[in-house]
């Protein structure tokens, strides 16, 4: 098995003001004669410390299971970084949707060889990290077709989001959420209800008429213990050949 290489790219965002290192996988095979899909992981340092990503994307293109992919990391600061960035009601939230769509994406097809088609462009995250990622997919459905939801944080200002947002049923949506997950101790040390949310989220994705929904709920609750293994499926269920 032919093993890809991950580097660290400086990058500068002017809509965040803020200079941070991407992350960038490159499988194996990577050459400038193929075109390459994009997933972009907000969370992007625990997909590939805690998820092992990589590690997954090289078995699977090994195994031509998935299309040729480059996966891209976005790190985070901290806690309080990840909220004001992450969820709606954060001040640097729709700094962060643009430097999404107008900045790293520009980037990505300049300096890789992409397909630059919002099909062949997905999001992905876990928890809060999902929640932007389904925001960025909905804003800009011609720049993201895909969107990776694992475990979702959703409270009201998601799904007034979601609402009022026009229906792109090209958009293909993979949305995972666990059975244990009604009582969830977040940072904050606030206990939430994630599970009754993300089902009221996929109901409203289902009566706005998305036509390429992938709903689950696993049997487990809101840590890596249980998305690493998720990854799998999610990435052969969006990217599979």
């Amino acid at each position: 098995m032919e093993k890809g290489s991950i580097q660290e790219i400086p990058f500068y965002s002017n809509a965040l003001d803020e200079h941070f290192e991407l992350l960038v996988y490159t499988p194996g095979n990577y050459t400038p004669l193929y075109k390459y899909n994009i997933l972009i992981a907000s969370d992007g340092k625990d997909y590939f410390q805690l998820g092992g990503i990589s590690r997954i994307a090289d078995e699977l293109m090994d195994n031509y299971e998935i299309e040729n992919l480059i996966i891209v990391g976005v790190p985070y600061k901290n806690a309080q970084d990840r909220k004001r960035k992450y969820i709606p009601t954060g001040d640097q939230h729709a700094a962060y949707l643009k430097f999404l769509a107008h900045e790293l994406v520009p980037f990505i097809d300049n300096e890789f060889s992409t397909t630059a088609l919002g099909a062949s462009r997905g999001l992905i995250g876990d928890s809060m990290a999902a929640t932007v990622s389904l925001l960025a997919a909905i804003k800009y459905p011609h720049t993201f077709g895909k969107v990776i939801l694992q475990s979702p944080y959703v409270d009201e200002w998601v799904l007034k989001a979601v609402e009022e947002a026009p229906t792109h049923n090209t958009l293909s949506i993979y949305h995972v959420i666990g059975k244990q997950e009604k009582e969830v101790v977040t940072l904050d040390k606030e206990v939430k209800d994630f599970l009754t949310p993300n089902r009221e989220l996929n109901k409203l994705l289902h009566s706005k008429n998305y036509l390429n929904i992938f709903y689950d709920e696993f049997d487990g609750n809101h840590t890596w213990k249980y998305w690493k293994p998720d990854l799998r499926r999610a990435l052969c269920k969006t990217f599979g050949i």
